[in-house]
């Protein structure tokens, strides 16, 4: 069992910048591969961007260029750095981890919210 808590979500202008993180119970070097997804209200979860345990790194379209996710195995925890948002950034952010076989997301964070006015 993984228990993965969020935080850093908040309210920012456009144009502003928010560092989110997420704190895993476990050696995060034993995972394979994490991720932050964000849903919005009314629209489907998507994926923002997901890290491997090699480092490898890969985002969603809409956020390329803006958006970094980052690991630190030694604090357990993976970071979202978020820069120049957007209104349409607007959502709840969710931390996950990948199933290994799978390659699925199998254990996720409750949520943080980011709001980005215009």
């Amino acid at each position: 069992q993984v228990q993965l808590v969020e935080s850093g979500g908040g309210l920012v202008q456009a144009g502003g910048s928010l560092r989110l993180s997420c704190a895993a119970s476990v050696n995060i070097v034993s995972i394979n591969a994490m991720g932050w997804y964000r849903q919005a209200p009314g629209k489907q979860r998507e994926l923002v961007a997901r890290i491997t345990s090699a480092g490898s790194t890969n985002y969603a379209d809409s956020v390329k260029g803006r958006f970094t996710i980052s690991r630190d195995n030694a604090k357990n925890t993976v970071y979202l750095q978020m820069n120049s948002l957007k209104p349409e950034d607007t959502a709840i952010y969710y931390c996950n981890t990948f199933h290994p076989l799978t390659i699925v997301p199998d254990y996720w964070g409750r949520g943080t919210q980011v709001t980005v006015s215009s």
